[in-house]
């Protein structure tokens, strides 16, 4: 018989006072009211319109929040140096990347952004940091990959798979602000990936080792990898953002030009369907540096490359219901 242990991974816990806070989805047993619990939310989340980007764009970086994004690099239909900040309402242009470059590894806050790695021509190493001012070129990559998924801060940063130029690859790099080192290597070796989390704490779910698109969550502990929970809908070339315990997955494609809408909240453990984006969307970048009601998406490709921003608003705050058999 399948139990709640099986499926979960986890017992449901006993406890004499119900917890606080909760997540979405989490369920315990009240000893003292002799009564099964359920954490729900009170709203689901949406996507809205927010201001379009200057230069349209794919494959481009995403840094920040929904309120104070960046966005840089990525392909116009040439390769691109530019970069633009968002306030929550509209994109003005930045200081450009000291030289152009897609598909790249990205992550930190709008004024302490990073990229890592990428191509132009050739896979590149390369790493560069921004100050809210100005890019400097900091410490490369061990492995010159394109693809790779960056989660974390300009000064704890993780660098997760990608491709190289022979394979898809399974490295693992962390950034202390100055160099890289080696870290974990993952389980399965994935290029286009999204991610969310810290250097210590992330998650890596989806994109592509060639040819299969993926669904496997990975977990990052700040050692090593394991597997924790799959995509309900499998995909590459997607976004992603928020916390290893409360993240968030949305657009991307399966094949090379299958467009995905769905959005799907990860708890740490498995995901579930939410909202989906007004306009389905691949090889977007997403602000990734705050929760995953902070979140928002901007770029990639419709049915043409395009300029267009959406923004998140999170499910309520999950409230106690009691769990009865009518």
């Amino acid at each position: 018989m399948t139990t709640y242990k099986g499926i979960n991974g986890f017992a449901v816990q006993s406890v004499a006072t119900d917890p606080s806070p909760t997540d979405e989805g989490q369920v315990w047993y009240n000893n003292a009211s002799y009564a099964f619990k359920l954490a729900a939310a009170t709203t689901a989340g949406a996507w809205a319109s927010g201001g379009n980007m200057n230069t349209a764009r794919k494959d481009l970086g995403g840094a920040g929040i929904q309120t104070a994004a960046l966005a840089f690099g990525g392909d116009t239909g040439a390769v691109t140096t530019a970069s633009e900040s968002y306030n929550g309402s509209a994109w003005t242009s930045t200081p450009s990347l000291p030289s152009a470059k897609y598909v790249f590894g990205s992550c930190g806050t709008q004024t302490a952004a990073l990229a890592m790695g990428g191509y132009n021509t050739t896979f590149l190493s390369t790493t560069e940091e921004y100050n809210g001012t100005s890019w400097t070129a900091g410490g490369s990559l061990a492995t010159a990959r394109y693809g790779s998924t960056g989660v974390g801060t300009e000064s704890a940063a993780l660098a997760a798979g990608g491709q190289s130029s022979t394979a898809n690859v399974t490295a693992t790099e962390l950034y202390n602000g100055t160099s890289w080192t080696s870290g974990g290597s993952l389980a399965t070796a994935r290029r286009q990936a999204g991610g969310a989390g810290i250097q210590t704490a992330a998650a890596v779910f989806g994109g592509r080792d060639d040819p299969t698109d993926l669904s496997a969550t990975e977990k990052y502990n700040g050692t090593s990898w394991t597997t924790s929970g799959s995509l309900n809908t499998t995909r590459a070339f997607l976004g992603g953002t928020g916390t290893q315990t409360a993240g968030i997955a949305f657009g991307g494609a399966t094949g090379d030009a299958t467009n995905i809408a769905a959005t799907e909240l990860y708890n740490g453990t498995s995901w579930t369907n939410s909202t989906s984006m007004t306009t389905a969307r691949r090889r977007l970048a997403g602000a990734s540096a705050g929760p995953s009601s902070l979140t928002a998406g901007f770029g990639g490709i419709t049915t043409v490359v395009t300029a267009a921003t959406e923004e998140w608003t999170g499910p309520g705050s999950p409230v106690t219901k009691t769990i009865t058999t009518s």
